[in-house]
């Protein structure tokens, strides 16, 4: 029995099972914190810890199901390709909207966690946060962070903007389906884009352009702002 639960078959069969039945029960119900993502992480993370299985066991079969987020990214080339004129028509606000999120991403959490205290390990662990985890993790490793750290960061900043992300835009009175895209993109990455196509499939195109650029922008802006923000905790 031991041999089975924590087989790759069983780690790949208990993960599309537990995510089919949270999105039926995120279909009937349609709440904000029915996110079929955090239900299935919250119940896996119960699994595991109910059965003792060790998170090394379940991540032999959950790796196959990972291999497909490359698939999926590259998937979202084609909403993007059928929404390309407005991408030429507005290229330069979407492009100063991507930027200013970025570094509002990387601020809003280097930034605070410098000014609760924080070690520079754990400012450096958590800037990258709106990026994709690959992309996070890849720059926390140069700079001497801790990627595990980085890694559940990441996560659950997906989740959270997911979740709460549209709430939050419609009571702003965000309508324009490039801006709402844009935003849930850029703050929320895969999750958010996710999220974001079940508004539209506009809204979804520029989420992923949104993944996808500020991924670039913040490999590139998280060393310089971090240099400034450690100077300016260091003062």
């Amino acid at each position: 029995m031991t041999d089975i639960l924590t087989s790759p078959t069983f780690a790949i069969a208990s993960t599309l099972v537990t995510y089919w039945v949270a999105q039926k029960i995120y279909a009937r119900w349609n709440f904000p914190f029915l996110n079929p993502v955090l239900i299935t992480i919250l119940a896996l993370m119960g699994l595991l810890q109910g059965l003792q299985i060790p998170y090394e066991r379940y991540e032999a079969g959950g790796q196959y199901i990972s291999f497909w987020l490359g698939p999926a990214v590259v998937a979202l080339g084609v909403p993007l390709y059928e929404h390309m004129d407005t991408i030429k028509k507005q290229g330069v606000a979407i492009s100063a909207s991507i930027l200013a999120g970025s570094i509002i991403g990387i601020l809003s959490a280097a930034g605070l966690a410098g000014l609760l205290g924080a070690s520079d390990l754990i400012m450096i662990s958590m800037a990258p946060k709106s990026a994709t985890t690959p992309i996070a993790m890849g720059i926390v490793e140069k700079l001497h962070g801790v990627p595990s750290l980085t890694a559940a960061i990441v996560v659950i900043t997906g989740v959270l903007g997911a979740v709460i992300g549209p709430t939050v835009l419609r009571c702003l009175g965000v309508v324009s389906p490039t801006a709402f895209g844009l935003a849930m993109g850029a703050a929320a990455h895969g999750l958010g884009t996710a999220r974001a196509l079940e508004e539209g499939e506009k809204h979804g195109a520029m989420s992923g352009l949104a993944l996808c650029v500020n991924g670039i922008m913040t490999a590139i802006f998280t060393p310089i702002l971090l240099k400034v923000l450690l100077a300016v905790t260091h003062t």
